[in-house]
């Protein structure tokens, strides 16, 4: 049996802790003020991420799927109202909208990027349609501009997209609301956590009272004119995450220029195309890799056995989404662009990028090794 073509690790996500984030942990620790209604940490941490997308306000929250709960919540969406949402994405996109009481409508995605197809959203628009929430995969933000142009808010699932641009404006400032994750595996991780961000005051002012158990901003305690809930962060995992903002630039330019080496060292491999970003994206965040397998050019081998081989050459590949559209709590009919996936599309995840270039000749010499071993033992059914 040969040696597999990687026997080194991949690096760590999260990576170690900064001497800031030790301290800014330890101050809160040693104040005593843990929680976000006590200390100072997630409203300072909410304004700097705000800042930095280009949004005039931001409201932290427990995590990603709360924080697009409360978006919905914020402008209006409730019981019996229609959310639109695309078929390849995280079973969170159409959970936070039937946690909001309201039914995920599922559209198909584009073949070419696997993106939100704004003309299927269209078409499943009707009398309940009450807001659209594309989702920014990999990445690399949706077409917002043909989403805004069906007049329904925008609800941003930008929950892969920490610093990605779309005609160098950031994602989380092209709707109405733009959502955010901080959960482990995101380019800024506290463990668990969200954010919602957006310009408009109103929204703002909603979206405050709700994550903080219908309290109004100017009254009182125990005063709670609307109905609520104890969605916020605390003042730990904001203490984790404001460091990381000066970071993500980096990492970013990083993960970009791994991304490059990988598709280059891919041109060898038959039947291993990469899968690009919607035409006006200027910054890629890369979260995700996406590549597309044609298991004619591996002998008949379906993904599965690929996503094996890979694996067992010290190269561990993700399967991707299954189709929100086989979900029983979607609506909308069959996706078959986003079906088709589930078959055919392999990921490369963040940390994976965060290698040298090394590493991604590795992904692709991996790739023609089981190819030439599949081809050697064609797939007999």
């Amino acid at each position: 049996m040969t040696p597999p073509v990687r026997t080194e690790g991949w690096p760590q996500w999260p990576p170690p802790a900064t001497d800031e984030q030790r301290e800014r942990l330890l101050r809160v620790l040693d104040g005593g003020r843990w929680g976000a209604t006590a200390g100072s940490e997630t409203e300072s941490f909410a304004a700097a991420f705000a800042r930095s997308v280009g949004a005039a306000h931001g409201v932290c929250t427990a995590n990603g799927t709360v924080a697009l709960f409360l978006a919905l919540r914020a402008l209006g969406v409730g019981p019996d109202d229609e959310v639109i949402v695309p078929a390849y994405t995280f079973a969170a996109s159409a959970t936070a909208v039937v946690l909001a009481g309201a039914r995920p409508v599922v559209a198909d995605v584009l073949p070419d990027t696997l993106h939100l197809d704004p003309e299927a959203a269209r078409r499943l628009m009707g009398p309940r349609t009450r807001a659209v929430m594309p989702v920014h995969l990999a990445g690399a933000p949706a077409d917002t501009e043909a989403l805004k142009s069906l007049g329904i808010p925008v609800v941003e699932d930008a929950a892969q997209a920490h610093g990605a641009r779309r005609h160098g404006r950031a994602a989380g400032s092209l709707g109405d609301a733009g959502c955010f994750s901080f959960q482990s595996s995101k380019a800024m991780t506290a463990g668990e956590g969200g954010i919602v961000v957006t310009d408009d005051p109103e929204t703002y002012e909603r979206l405050w009272s709700l994550h903080n158990v219908g309290r109004r901003r100017d009254g009182g305690w125990y005063e709670h004119p609307e109905v609520g809930w104890n969605l916020r962060m605390t003042e730990f995992q904001a203490a984790l995450l404001h460091p990381q903002l000066p970071l993500l630039g980096a990492q970013t330019e990083h993960r970009a220029a791994r991304a490059a080496t990988l598709y280059r060292a891919l041109e060898e491999v038959e039947g291993l195309e990469p899968i690009g970003p919607p035409a006006g994206t200027t910054r890629h965040t890369w979260h995700l890799a996406m590549l597309r397998y044609d298991p004619v050019a591996f002998a008949g081998h379906p993904k599965a056995a690929f996503l094996r081989a890979m694996s067992a050459e010290g190269v561990p590949l993700d399967a991707g989404y299954r189709s929100l559209s086989r979900e029983p709590y979607t609506e909308g009919g069959p996706c078959p662009v986003a079906e088709a996936a589930e078959g055919s599309v392999v990921w490369v995840r963040q940390p994976m990028l965060m290698a040298d270039d090394a590493a991604m000749g590795d992904i692709a010499r991996a790739a023609l090794e089981v190819q030439r071993a599949f081809r050697r033992h064609p797939f007999a059914r």
